[in-house]
C-alpha cells in the first residue's frame, strides 16, 4: 500500500479515539447540567425506544429521498445539528459560568456560530473538528443517561440493523447517497491527497479507474461505540487509569479500535461495509474482557 493509503487507515482510528476520549472528558459537565436522554438508565425498554424512533426517522429521510425534497432534508438535518450543539455547549458553559441569562445566549451564539461554520464552509477539516465534538457528545449524553445493560442490548440491535439494511434491504446505502449528495456534515472525511476540498471534490471519483477523492465514515460509527464507553465508565466504580477512566472503559476503548481494524480490512475491498456489526462487537468484547479483569466488581 502506498502512503495515500495508508494514511487515511491510520487517520481513523484517531478519529475514534478522539471521540471516544472527548465523550468521556464531556460526560462530567453532561451530568452536572442534567442532560439526559432517558429519565430511567436501568429500563430495558431504552434501546428498543430508540431503534423504533431510528426506524421512523429513516423512513422518513428516504421518503424525502424518493420525492427529491433536498432542502427539506438538509433543514432537518441542520436543526439537528444546531439541537447538538445546543446541548453540548449547554453543558460546558454551565461548567464554566453557572447557569444565568448571560451563559444561555453565549451557548445560543456559539451554536449558531458553529452550525453556520458547518454548513458556509463545509471544509473536511471544519466536518472532522466540529464532528468529533457533535460525536462526543452525543456519545457522553446517551452514555449517562444509559447503564451498561441496555446499551449493550441497544448496540447489538445497530449491529444487526445496519447489517440488514446495508447487505439485505440496503436501503442504508440509499440513505447514505442521498446524504452525500447534499454535502451534509454528518460524516468524518479522510482526503486521499493534500489539495483535496470537500467543498470542490465531494468524494466523487478522480479517475477512470474508479478511485475516490477520499474515505467517509458515518458519524453513528465513532458514536455508537463511545456511548458504552461512557457508560461503563460512569456506571462502574473503582481504580482509574490516572483517574479518569477504569478498565472496562479502556477495555471498551481498546475492542472499539480491534473492530475498526477489522472493518478497515473489509474497508479496503472499496464495496460499501455494515460498520456497526464489527465496531458494536469488538466494543463489547473489549468491555467484557476489562470488566473480568476487575473480576466483574
Amino acid at each position: 500500500m502506498d502512503i495515500k493509503r495508508i494514511v487515511p487507515f491510520l487517520v481513523m482510528p484517531l478519529l475514534l479515539l478522539a471521540v471516544e476520549i472527548g465523550s468521556i472528558l464531556l460526560s462530567l459537565p453532561v451530568q452536572a447540567a442534567g442532560i439526559t436522554a432517558f429519565e430511567d438508565p436501568t429500563s430495558i425498554a431504552n434501546p428498543f425506544i430508540f431503534i423504533v424512533i431510528l426506524l421512523v426517522f429513516t423512513g422518513f429521510l428516504l421518503i424525502l429521498i424518493k420525492f427529491d425534497l433536498k432542502k427539506v432534508i438538509a433543514g432537518i438535518i441542520g436543526l439537528s445539528i444546531f439541537l447538538t450543539f445546543g446541548y453540548i455547549f449547554t453543558a460546558l458553559v454551565s461548567a464554566a459560568l453557572g447557569t444565568s441569562d448571560l451563559s444561555m445566549l453565549i451557548v445560543l451564539v456559539l451554536s449558531i456560530v458553529a452550525t453556520a461554520l458547518l454548513y458556509k464552509y463545509p471544509e473536511w477539516y471544519v466536518i472532522d473538528g466540529l464532528g468529533i465534538l457533535i460525536g462526543a457528545g452525543v456519545a457522553s449524553i446517551f452514555g449517562v443517561s444509559l447503564e451498561i445493560l441496555p446499551v449493550i442490548i441497544l448496540l447489538i440491535l445497530l449491529a444487526l440493523y445496519d447489517a440488514i439494511s446495508v447487505y439485505k434491504t440496503k436501503h442504508m446505502i440509499t440513505l447514505a447517497e442521498g446524504v452525500l449528495d447534499l454535502k451534509t456534515p454528518i460524516l468524518f472525511v479522510i482526503p486521499k491527497r493534500r489539495n483535496y476540498s470537500f467543498i470542490r471534490d465531494g468524494i466523487g471519483k478522480l479517475d477512470d479507474g474508479g478511485e475516490r477523492a477520499a474515505f467517509i465514515i458515518g458519524m453513528g460509527d465513532l458514536i455508537m461505540p463511545s456511548i458504552l464507553v461512557v457508560s461503563a465508565n460512569v456506571f462502574l466504580k473503582g481504580w482509574r487509569l490516572a483517574g479518569i477512566i477504569n478498565i472496562p472503559a479502556l477495555g471498551a476503548i481498546i475492542g472499539s479500535l480491534a473492530g475498526l481494524a477489522v472493518l478497515l480490512s473489509f474497508v479496503a475491498s472499496g464495496k460499501p461495509q455494515a460498520g456497526l456489526p464489527p465496531l458494536n462487537g469488538g466494543t463489547i468484547l473489549g468491555f467484557v474482557l476489562g470488566w473480568a479483569i476487575v473480576g466483574f466488581s
